[in-house]
């Protein structure tokens, strides 16, 4: 006990060690801190991506199970590098000497934020080359998921035609009507050959089968 309290307070004022309390696929919370993993960026909790078959999975809440599985209630070690614009510890965080943010990126759990550090980018590329993890999936970079949120709702150039008829990145012809689960962040991209159709019974004619969910 005497050398994990000698070790701990070795620590600069900025760093933190203690438990881990994983909030997400790049966020911990340690002795009541909210820690950022330095250099590497997850799914956001709400992102989902797509399979090669075109299948949509939660990759977010797989990110935080991943982080869950492997490190919930063990004892890190964070230095920090700075603060992020909401006041939150941005860190290096290691686990019995395993650097957490390469095992993420390793696995492709997470990838490596080359904005602001290229610390992980040779993790990545290995990561990338062998399909691990997310690089199995059509995967939205999550800094493109959270500026999408941003967003102001798409409307109709019709109201009476609220039905939105997307085409995923496999080629399938999916529409979502209003209350399920993926409307509110499908957009619309005429371009794309993407429309509006006014009924169920319109979209189906067209060729586009319902979303699942």
């Amino acid at each position: 006990m005497a050398l994990l309290l000698c070790s701990v307070a070795s620590y600069g004022a900025a760093d933190v060690a203690g438990r881990i309390d994983v909030v997400d696929g790049d966020t911990l919370r340690i002795s009541g801190e909210t820690v950022r993993l330095f250099g590497i960026d997850a799914p956001e909790l709400a992102q989902e991506c797509e399979a090669e078959n075109g299948a949509v999975w939660a990759c977010g809440r797989w990110a935080r199970a991943q982080m869950r599985d492997a490190f919930q209630g063990r004892f890190a070690r964070c230095v920090e590098e700075g603060r992020d614009r909401y006041g939150r510890s941005v860190a290096r965080c290691d686990v019995a000497g395993v650097d957490l943010g390469r095992w993420l990126v390793e696995r492709g759990v997470a990838f490596a934020y080359r904005r602001y550090s290229m610390a992980y980018d040779l993790a990545e590329k290995g990561a990338v080359v062998t399909g691990r993890g997310l690089h199995k999936s059509r995967v939205q970079p999550p800094e493109a998921f959270r500026a999408a949120g941003a967003l102001p709702a798409q409307v109709a150039p019709d109201s009476r035609c609220q039905i939105k008829g997307n085409i995923s990145s496999g080629g399938a012809r999916i529409y979502h009507v209003q209350g399920q689960e993926h409307y509110g962040r499908t957009r619309i991209s005429a371009h794309k050959g993407e429309r509006w159709f006014c009924s169920e019974a319109e979209a189906i004619a067209a060729g586009w089968r319902r979303a699942r969910r």
